[in-house]
């Protein structure tokens, strides 16, 4: 079945589509809990992200229903993303301009469509075109017992160290590639 890609960079069109998909994968699927995972805390996250200049979305979908979204954001200069790192990083590693740095905040994939390509296939729409030289994400080792991690990997991007960015998240694999 085929896949429509949607880009968005108006957050209000697509908000409720994302916390509904991010609940069904994380909360149901995946069986996250506690508060780092609830709706209200997710909408919280994404309000942040969106409201940074550059935010941009992608959602696939097929026959109408949405199968999955990943969303991105420019680091600007006075980001918070490095001040969780617990791995210290090379001097220098994280100056940033708004147009050095690319975060990858989120990629969902609804159960169905999990293992088709989709989740790639987003993913490297969203990065298509972009300027950045450079795209960062972070990743929960033990998703998926560190498959999700392998995928990451497998697309090109190196662990560069570990960051916990909330007092109640987990800690994350920070992941970094090369955007041509």
């Amino acid at each position: 079945m085929t896949v429509e890609l949607r880009h968005y960079r108006d957050v209000e069109e697509i908000r409720q589509t994302l916390v509904n998909i991010h609940v069904e994968v994380r909360q149901h699927d995946f069986g996250l809990v506690g508060d780092f995972y609830s709706a209200d805390r997710f909408n919280e996250r994404l309000s942040g992200h969106s409201s940074a200049s550059g935010w941009e979305a992608i959602v696939g979908y097929a026959t109408g229903e949405p199968v999955g979204f990943a969303y991105c954001t420019p680091l600007g200069p006075n980001t918070r993303w490095w001040t969780a790192m617990t791995t210290p990083l090379p001097e220098g590693y994280t100056d940033e301009d708004g147009t050095r740095t690319l975060a990858l905040n989120e990629i969902v994939v609804r159960r169905a469509w999990r293992g088709t390509g989709v989740a790639h296939q987003m993913h490297e729409d969203l990065l298509k075109g972009r300027s950045e030289q450079r795209v960062t994400l972070l990743v929960n080792p033990k998703a998926g017992d560190g498959k999700v991690q392998a995928v990451y990997e497998r697309w090109g991007y190196e662990k560069i160290g570990e960051q916990q960015p909330f007092a109640d998240s987990p800690v994350f694999a920070a992941m970094m590639r090369s955007l041509p």
